[in-house]
Order: C-alpha cells, then sequence, then structure tokens
C-alpha cells in the first residue's frame, strides 16, 4: 500500500515539502493532500485584488541569489507561468539582469533630504559591542534582547536605520536572531545602503511564486482541500515515539476526520505570523484581531503542552505589542506619484528598494516595484507597498496612531514625509493591513522554544514553519520554511540527498574584511 502524506497548513512550506516527496522522494501526487484554512494557498505569501478594488499584499520577502539555497534548488524545477520552456529561477535571474538593485535614496530625513551614507555612523564603543555581540555564544545570548548587548547611541546610527527596515527587527527582538542574520547576511552589510544584493521576482511573490508551485503540484495530482481547518491529532505512543493516528477537522460546519495509516507522515505548519492579520480601506482602519479571534495558534498550542520537544508557543504569540506592525497597499491611476518619485529619488520603479523616512514616528518605508506587479494589470495602474514598524505611534502629519489610521490618513501622512501634493494620489486607493504576529518569531527565545522539524521523539509527524530550529539559518524568509521543509522530508523518507548547505559567506576572509572597512567608515 502506498504512503500517504498530510500536510497541514497550504503556506509555501508545505507546498515545498510536497515538492520535495515528489521529486526526491519519488511519491506519487496523488498520496500527497494538503489542508489548508483559507481560501487560496500560499500562507504568508499572498497578493489579491483588482485595479477597481484596490489590490492588497501583506508584504513580501527579501531574496537574493547569494543565499536562500534551498529556494532555489526548489524553484530551479519549477516551469514558469509565464516564461515558455524557463524555470522560475531562469525568468528571475533574466529579471533581476533587467532591473539591477541599486538605491539612491535609501534614507530621507524630516527635511525630505536624501541622506548620503558616507558611514555606518558607528562610535568605537558601538562597533566593539557590535563584534562581541556577534562573537557570543547563542546559549549566552539565550531569552536577551539587542538592547542587552547594544548601547542607546547604536540605535541612532544610519546601519540601525536600515538593517533595522530592511529585515523589520526592532531594539526589543531576540539578540540571537539579530546574531544569525549579520552573520546570515554579511555579505549584505557591505552594500546595505544601496540593497544591492537584493533580488525581485517578475510580479508579486504570489503570483511569481506561489502560483507555479500550485500549478505543477496540482498537475503532479496533489490535493489540495481548502477551506478546511484542522482542529487536532489524535496520537498514541509506540516503541516510545509519537505517533499521530488521527487527523480531526472541520469543513462546512462538518466535524470529519483522516485515518492515518501506519507508515503515513504528517506535516504540519506549527504558528503563523500572518494570523490574525485584518484590512482596513480608505474610510476604516483594520480591526485590532488576535489569536483569539483566529485559532491559529491553538492546535500547536495542544501538541506542545507537556511535550517540551514540541516548543513553546507562548514564547512567540504573548505580546503583540512587540511583535505587530501594520503595511499597506496603494492601488493608483494617476501617474503622478510614480513620476514624483523618479524625479525625487533617481530611480526608475522596480530599482530602488525601500525608502525609509528615518525621522518617521512610525518609522514608514515604501517601495516601488517594476510595473506591472500583478499579471493582468492596466498600463495606466500602478501599485506600490509600505509598512511602518511602530503603528501605536502618533503621526507626523496626522494626529493618531497609525493603527487607528484609515487608508487616506496613511496616503496624506506619506505625502506629508515626501512633501508631494495629496493630488500626487488623488483618487488612489490604500489598503492597510495589520499584522499583531508579523515579527512573532523574532521574539526573545531559548534553546528549546523551537522544536526541530522532526523532533527526536516523533515518527511521523514532522513541523514545517518559521518557528522550528534551523541552525545558523534566519527566519522571516521564504528560505527558511523550505529548508525546514527539504529537512523534514528527507530526513522521514529517508531520501539520500543532501539538503544544500548555507553558504558561509561571513567565512569568506575578502566578505569579513569588506565588512571591516564599512564598520569603520
Amino acid at each position: 500500500m502506498n504512503k500517504k502524506a498530510y500536510l497541514v497548513g497550504g503556506g509555501v512550506g508545505s507546498m515545498a515539502a510536497a515538492a520535495f516527496m515528489i521529486r526526491d522522494g519519488k511519491m506519487q501526487g496523488s498520496d500527497i493532500t494538503i489542508i489548508e484554512a483559507a481560501a487560496v494557498p500560499g500562507g504568508s505569501l499572498d497578493g489579491c485584488g483588482s485595479p477597481e478594488q484596490g489590490y492588497s499584499m501583506r508584504g513580501g520577502r527579501m531574496l537574493t541569489f547569494d543565499n536562500y539555497e534551498c529556494t532555489w534548488d526548489l524553484f530551479k524545477t519549477i516551469p514558469s507561468l509565464t516564461a515558455k520552456n524557463k524555470s522560475v529561477l531562469e525568468e528571475t535571474i533574466e529579471f533581476n539582469e533587467l532591473y539591477r538593485s541599486d538605491s539612491k535614496a535609501r534614507l530621507i530625513d524630516r527635511w525630505r533630504g536624501k541622506i548620503p551614507v558616507t558611514s555606518m555612523g558607528f562610535s568605537m564603543q558601538d562597533r566593539a559591542e557590535l563584534l562581541k555581540l556577534c562573537n557570543t555564544d547563542e546559549d549566552v545570548l539565550s531569552n536577551s534582547s539587542i538592547t542587552d548587548w547594544l548601547s542607546p547611541t547604536f540605535f541612532e546610527t544610519a546601519f540601525w536605520s536600515m538593517w533595522s527596515t530592511t529585515f523589520a527587527f526592532l531594539p526589543w527582538h531576540s539578540a540571537v536572531e539579530f546574531k544569525r542574520y549579520l552573520h546570515r547576511f554579511m555579505l549584505e552589510f557591505t552594500r546595505i545602503e544601496t540593497l544591492g544584493g537584493v533580488k525581485r521576482t517578475i510580479f508579486n511573490q504570489y503570483d511569481s511564486l506561489v502560483r507555479p508551485l500550485h500549478s505543477w503540484l496540482v498537475a503532479e495530482g496533489v490535493n489540495f482541500v481548502m477551506d478546511c481547518r484542522v482542529t487536532d491529532f489524535e496520537h498514541e505512543t509506540v516503541d516510545g515515539m509519537f505517533v499521530v493516528s488521527v487527523i480531526h477537522y472541520l469543513r462546512q460546519g462538518m466535524n470529519e476526520v483522516i485515518e492515518v495509516r501506519q507508515g503515513d507522515l504528517v506535516f504540519f505548519q506549527n504558528g503563523s505570523m500572518t494570523d490574525a492579520s485584518s484590512l482596513g480601506s480608505m474610510t476604516a482602519a483594520p480591526a485590532r484581531l488576535s489569536k483569539l479571534d483566529s485559532g491559529g495558534w491553538q492546535l500547536w498550542e495542544k501538541l506542545a503542552q507537556g511535550r517540551p520537544e514540541f516548543g513553546s508557543p507562548a514564547v512567540f504569540n504573548s505580546c503583540i505589542a512587540q511583535s505587530s506592525w501594520e503595511s499597506f497597499t496603494v492601488t493608483s491611476k494617476n501617474p503622478a506619484f510614480f513620476r514624483d518619485m523618479k524625479n525625487f529619488s533617481g530611480n526608475e520603479a522596480g530599482t530602488g528598494g525601500l525608502v525609509t523616512f528615518k525621522d518617521s514616528s512610525w518609522l514608514m518605508s515604501v517601495v516601488l516595484p517594476h510595473q506591472p506587479h500583478f499579471p493582468g494589470q492596466p498600463d495606466d495602474v500602478q501599485v506600490f507597498w509600505g509598512y511602518a514598524l511602530f503603528p501605536d505611534r502618533v503621526g507626523n502629519f496626522v494626529a493618531k496612531p497609525m493603527a487607528d489610521c484609515n487608508g487616506e490618513e496613511i496616503l496624506r501622512e506619506l505625502c506629508g514625509h515626501l512633501r508631494f501634493d495629496r493630488d500626487s494620489l488623488a483618487q488612489a486607493i490604500c489598503i492597510p493591513c495589520r499584522m499583531p504576529y508579523i515579527t512573532s518569531m523574532f521574539m526573545p527565545r531559548a534553546p528549546g522554544d523551537r522544536p526541530l522539524p522532526v523532533p527526536q521523539s516523533s515518527k511521523n509527524l514532522a513541523f514545517i514553519s518559521q518557528f522550528v530550529e534551523i541552525a545558523d539559518d534566519v527566519v522571516f524568509t521564504v528560505e527558511y520554511s523550505v529548508r525546514a521543509a527539504q529537512a523534514a522530508v528527507y530526513q522521514l523518507l529517508g531520501i539520500d540527498r543532501r539538503v544544500p548547505a548555507i553558504k558561509p559567506h561571513d567565512k569568506s576572509l575578502v566578505v569579513q574584511f569588506e565588512a571591516l572597512i564599512k564598520a569603520l567608515r
């Protein structure tokens, strides 16, 4: 009888796991079922809308070709939906040859001046503390925040303004994760002011990554069960090992079960950084939701109760004030804003990356991608995205916190920082999105707070998400989800192929020397 696999959660991690089972494990797609509570697959990599109602995407993850070893190992074998006889990787490489990142306006000051980044702004104390943090063992950094290791002056530097907004770090986040980022992206440290290493997909990441992967999986026979929420796992203990035996789920108001046979596998996307997200409109702020409104963390909390090997979800989901921020997507039929941004920044749309308003109370940034950003987007429509790390603060031009603002008020705040007439975004549609757990995976943690992809006591259950433990790699990336999926699939199926190794750029003498020179400027 064929082995079957059940994947709980339809994000990129589960989809990648299904692809690896087919490609490298030689499983039949018809023996793989992906169960997702939402109506569409993709999880946090979303993108939808129309020119009339406005487009919306909660965010997009930074990509590079110098890292993301597992991601490109996957997408080199997934056919593009837009380029005939090319893989998603080949399509993406060609696109980035045409549109190279070279930001000329990475930081903007309160006087609408482009800040020339000739120095990272470090004092000798900053350099010494940063070096100490980089060289401290993770066991020592355990449960500490960045502020426990770096002085207040560090958070006033140009480096912090760029690094924190590129990766969404805040001072109270995990010192362990910050250290990992400094090592994993040391190559980006040397070009952080231009974002020269950042790569983009031809459209938004839902249409460029999720849709091709979903299309390939469907063609291979994978079963997608949407609008279906898994509520519980029954289990038994066999020879001291945890074995999932029954999956309980709720679909169309009916409680049903899946019997998990001996030899079958279960993959679970534990936790979600976009759980309890809510959208606003031009006239309404997003609703303030929490896990109590969605139940998105509930299944992991059940599993972890009394089982330390399955992690500690409360470490990550217990403080919305420290894990939330807000994004917004703007749809405009007026070319004035893109024209004025090009004249101001010196960048064509799709070449500049984040523009951060350094003195913004909200710490607001915007990015203008290459157009069209959605398939079928009309030529006279432009779409851009922005976000702010401090939505609880009162704005500089709108006298209320961002979290209480509707789309019109967010556009007014943006135009205020740029000193653009509000008419440049006349009739634009701005859809704000509140995400209470968006950086929950950055919360200070200790060893064991995140489970291994396949815990030692587990026989047939694997965890694949941003909340598992992978040595040396960094969360809040597509790569982390794909790497977790690949590692779990290879282990449970006994696949004799190595997971692609993390490229040790931080061990390169050339990269180390360039980073040192950069830090001394």
